[in-house]
């Protein structure tokens, strides 16, 4: 049930199982000895002043009057418009969502107009919460929450909205809205057909009232009251607490709570068999029944908000107007000053094309002088691996490896004048030297490479680490490999060996496989084991030797990709362009 704040306007009553009610209005006090055309004169005169916030007031104030003189019309709904117009001129956020509060308020007293009602509620309630004012946000919420107990069916969570908006009011010391929202929760348990919890909250509800001396309010509550004592079948009970409530309306000049406290009335006097007075009383009902539906103030208010909006949008194309006629005058002064800045703007998006051509074409000269410069360090770097790998190599072979020949021969001259126990271990010993001599002169600057290519070095390389480790390595090998430059075949094979290398150590595999693949334009090879696996996104940031294939890969024009995964092994691949090994040839040649 909806009436009038004393903040926002008026809140209007829904009765109990009604669909078309009047309503009860608490208004801002308006000084009785004003009458309508003084004040429509005084408001006549701010506007001519142009003191428009000054008339927005007033015209809620002759909204209100209209309202106290007619009850329900469309003259208050015209004052209350107006109101709304001045304060949008004026800029007033607050006074112009307030006045949309008063007027969804309004509109909520008719079931047809509820829409609109709903749609100017829910702005307001926006605006509000957007600007925490609570006491208004409480005031549409509860404006929102009485149109919702006359949805059908109800809504299953107004009885919780309900009763936050109560804890809200309480929170937030609002007496009046507590008392109305336990008035709106009263009606919303009638209609759910639960007297004994309607009786408590109206109760508690009249207590809050009668504190406050609101009458509208008061009157209600006895009408939910005598509600609740016909649904106990008390219907002499009922009908006093109806007599209060009509007393009270009849002051106020509600016709449409009359008229249904006139049928509740009729209906109980009917309910005790008492048919004279509830004919009576029928008599009433439609008396005030034809009375507000006849008045020449509720008959039109239903095409108000057609209205409204025609007048409305009549004042936003004055607006418009007016300013198109403002951008026309400044259009007119700066028509020269466009044109003149339409041709600067072309002229600058001119020079700013040529000029980012230009500087596109010094980045990718930068770029590519970066990337020569890059590759010369790298080469530099790579040939200058290689060449002190060939030396020490060759100082092995051609240095140690000459001594420990010499010192062998020498011992085997001499071997009879050498003691058993020591020429046997000595013997031993240089063998081994000898060997591990051989082994890491190979390693350096590996012989079959040189003398016999890459896939024979590979194969040796395989079958070399295959006597001296538990994991097992697998060399394939697919189609002809051509003639390889020196500097080509050696990266390959030092990034085959690095990845061997770092399998044994770090995979923990059975089987580890290398591929070689190759046809007239691409060399691909793949290194794959069975091991743990690896997470790569950490080991490319780490180095683990994968810096340094990276860095070959790259020289020579080809492309590598890691995938690992935990407990299912690791996989490379590796993408070397034929073109480019034959070009590296070439140039080293």
């Amino acid at each position: 049930m909806k009436c009038c704040s004393p903040r926002s306007g008026w809140r209007i009553i829904f009765l109990f199982l009604v669909i078309l009610t009047g309503g009860f209005q608490s208004v801002k006090a308006v000084s009785d000895t004003t009458s309508v055309d003084s004040l429509k004169r005084q408001i006549e005169i701010l506007v001519q002043d142009e003191h428009y916030s000054q008339a927005a007031k007033a015209y809620d104030s002759l909204g209100k009057l209209y309202h106290r003189q007619y009850g329900y019309n469309k003259y208050t709904m015209d004052s209350y418009l107006s109101s709304l117009k001045y304060y949008s001129l004026m800029g007033d956020s607050l006074g112009y969502f307030n006045q949309y509060l008063v007027i969804g308020d309004y509109y909520s007293q008719d079931y047809f107009m509820h829409a609109y009602a709903e749609q100017y509620l829910k702005k307001a309630q926006q605006y509000f919460e957007r600007t925490h004012n609570m006491p208004k946000v409480i005031e549409s919420r509860l404006g929102l929450h009485n149109i919702a107990q006359h949805v059908e069916p109800m809504p299953p969570s107004l009885k919780t909205h309900l009763r936050e908006t109560e804890r809200l009011s309480v929170k937030y010391n609002q007496p009046y809205s507590q008392a109305y929202a336990l008035s709106v929760l009263a009606n919303t348990y009638l209609l759910a057909k639960q007297p004994d919890s309607a009786y408590y909250f109206a109760s508690r509800s009249l207590i809050i009232s009668n504190r406050l001396k609101v009458n509208w309010l008061i009157a209600l509550n006895h009408f939910y009251l005598g509600l609740v004592e016909q649904f106990r079948h008390h219907s002499m009970a009922a009908i006093e607490a109806y007599q209060k409530s009509y007393n009270l309306s009849k002051t106020e000049n509600s016709l449409g709570m009359m008229r249904e406290l006139s049928r509740h009335t009729a209906d109980s006097y009917s309910r005790m068999g008492d048919y004279k007075k509830a004919y009576d009383w029928s008599l009433r009902t439609l008396d005030f029944t034809v009375q507000f539906y006849a008045s020449e103030q509720t008959k039109s208010i239903r095409l108000q908000e057609l209205d409204s909006q025609i007048k409305t949008l009549a004042v936003e194309k004055q607006l418009v107007e007016e300013q198109s006629r403002n951008q026309n005058v400044l259009n007119s002064a700066l028509f020269i000053g466009f044109i003149i800045s339409i041709i600067g703007v072309f002229t600058l998006v001119y020079l700013r094309r040529q000029q980012k051509l230009i500087d596109h074409q010094h980045t990718v000269i930068a770029q590519q002088q970066i990337r020569q410069l890059e590759l010369k360090s790298l080469r530099a770097m790579i040939e200058g691996q290689e060449g002190e790998r060939s030396r020490i190599a060759r100082d092995l072979h051609d240095g140690l490896g000459i001594q420990l020949s010499r010192i062998k021969l020498f011992i085997e001259a001499h071997q009879e004048e050498l003691p058993l126990s020591v020429k046997e271990p000595l013997n031993q010993f240089l063998d081994e030297a000898c060997t591990e001599t051989r082994l890491i002169s190979n390693d350096l600057r590996p012989y079959a490479l040189s003398t016999f290519g890459l896939v024979p070095a590979l194969e040796d390389l395989v079958q070399k680490l295959n006597l001296v480790n538990k994991t097992k390595l697998i060399l394939d090998h697919y189609g002809e490999m051509p003639p390889l430059g020196d500097e080509a075949a050696v990266m390959i094979y030092r990034v085959v060996q690095e990845l061997l290398n770092n399998a044994l150590k770090h995979a923990h595999a059975q089987v580890v496989r290398v591929q070689l693949m190759v046809n007239e334009e691409t060399i691909l090879i793949s290194v794959d084991d069975d091991g743990l696996g690896a997470d790569f996104d950490n080991l490319l940031s780490k180095g683990s030797g994968i810096a340094n294939i990276k860095s070959r890969i790259a020289y020579l024009g080809g492309q590598v990709m890691w995938h690992g995964e935990a407990g299912k092994g690791t996989s490379v691949m590796i993408s070397l362009p034929m073109q480019k090994l034959q070009k590296t040839e070439a140039s080293v040649a």
